[in-house]
């Protein structure tokens, strides 16, 4: 009997917590060196990590370039605005070819700042200044090294391992839900980008839960008000079915009553997407999440979409894309700042504690720590982070 209970599923029922004490990660798979260089081979470069949406590389032909880990890469648009990803390595001696975030590439080239091999935009080798012998290299197996890239309705995806096949799936089976949304014609209206000195893992766990939210987002949780409450949705409360049927928010979730979407005032920026369903209006927000990099969270007038990546064991780089329609954006009289600055304020705010918790988790006697039952979705993420692991 007691195994059993040992391999009980600690989710399962109506009721979404967590039925019996789990405890964390270990504390230092947050800051151990070594601990993080295995993530990074495990989980960064086995799975497909979001980068930005399409319509953010400048006009072509340009460049972008990132850092996921220690790995630098670069997506190249091409004056056909096909988009193709690199590894941002010159393949002569190593220098890193575009040093900037992004950039136009005028002369329709990459050209390593260093000893100025140039290299078309498809990555073959177009010029090697050298007085070497003819027939002394190969140019032809000297192109840059290619990475696999997906485009999935205007969100840019890379596999570092190649394995086109990896799903980006993680937590959301069905993303075909959220076809009422016009996601391939949104354009980014702004973008935010921080680094938050914590562990990527923390920040995870941080959207993971809502125990904060009370404390930490008075103004988010004034707009949802089941977030008051310390939880995300009417089946974290154990007492769930004794609120069934009722329209309050505070009970039945969704924002406060005359809110429309996440803004300051609670009134949408621009129109709304006119395909939604009465439910998805009601709620007024739905979010979708693929790990390791990659949350988006769905309104009725925009969308958020918000990446991370590893830039050490106690480093994030978090960086914010707002999307609107571009007749949204082309109205001079609609103010995106009311919805851009609300969640920009929710992010400063979890950046904030994430950056505490970090921290924190350096306590030499703080070896793991205790989840609560309103930690089941902390739990489910540790659970995926352990079994990419092995």
């Amino acid at each position: 009997m007691a195994e059993a209970a040992l391999t009980q599923d600690p989710m399962a029922g109506g009721y979404n917590g967590l039925k019996r004490p789990e405890r964390t990660l270990q504390s230092s798979w947050y800051f151990d060196p070594e601990h993080y260089q295995r993530e990074l081979k495990a989980i960064w470069r086995r799975n497909w990590v979001y980068l930005c949406r399409a319509d953010s590389l400048p006009a072509a032909p340009s460049y972008r370039s990132f850092t996921i880990g220690d790995q630098p890469i670069l997506l190249v648009r091409d004056k056909s605005d096909a988009v193709r990803a690199f590894y941002n390595t010159c393949r002569h001696r190593g220098s890193t070819l575009c040093a900037e975030a992004s950039g136009r590439l005028p002369t329709g080239h990459i050209t390593c700042p260093y000893h100025a091999w140039s290299y078309r935009l498809d990555g073959t080798v177009a010029k090697i200044p050298s007085m070497r012998p003819e027939g002394y290299l190969d140019t032809a197996q000297l192109s840059l090294y290619p990475i696999a890239l997906k485009n999935w309705r205007g969100f840019l995806y890379v596999n570092l391992g190649g394995d086109t096949q990896a799903s980006t799936d993680h937590y959301n089976a069905n993303r075909d839900s959220f076809g009422n949304w016009p996601l391939e014609e949104l354009v980014v209206g702004r973008t935010l980008t921080k680094r938050i000195n914590c562990n990527w893992k923390v920040f995870w766990e941080n959207y993971n839960e809502c125990l904060h939210c009370a404390g930490v987002h008075p103004a988010l949780s004034s707009l949802v008000p089941i977030y008051k409450r310390g939880i995300m949705e009417p089946r974290d409360d154990p007492a769930w079915a004794r609120h069934a049927g009722q329209d309050d928010p505070l009970y039945a979730g969704g924002l406060r009553r005359g809110a429309q979407t996440w803004s300051v005032d609670g009134k949408t920026v621009g129109a709304s997407f006119p395909r939604l369903s009465d439910e998805e209006r009601r709620l007024g927000y739905h979010y979708m999440t693929s790990l390791p990099s990659h949350y988006v969270v769905l309104h009725v007038d925009h969308v958020r979409s918000s990446r991370l990546l590893p830039l050490g064991p106690e480093m994030t780089e978090l960086e914010i894309e707002w999307l609107f329609p571009r007749e949204t954006l082309a109205d001079s009289t609609i103010d995106i700042a009311r919805a851009c600055d609300f969640s920009a304020q929710v992010m400063a705010e979890d950046g904030a504690v994430c950056e505490l918790a970090q921290k924190g988790l350096h306590a030499a006697p703080h070896v793991q720590g205790q989840l609560l039952p309103e930690d089941y979705d902390v739990y489910r993420f540790q659970q995926w982070v352990r079994s990419q692991l092995g």
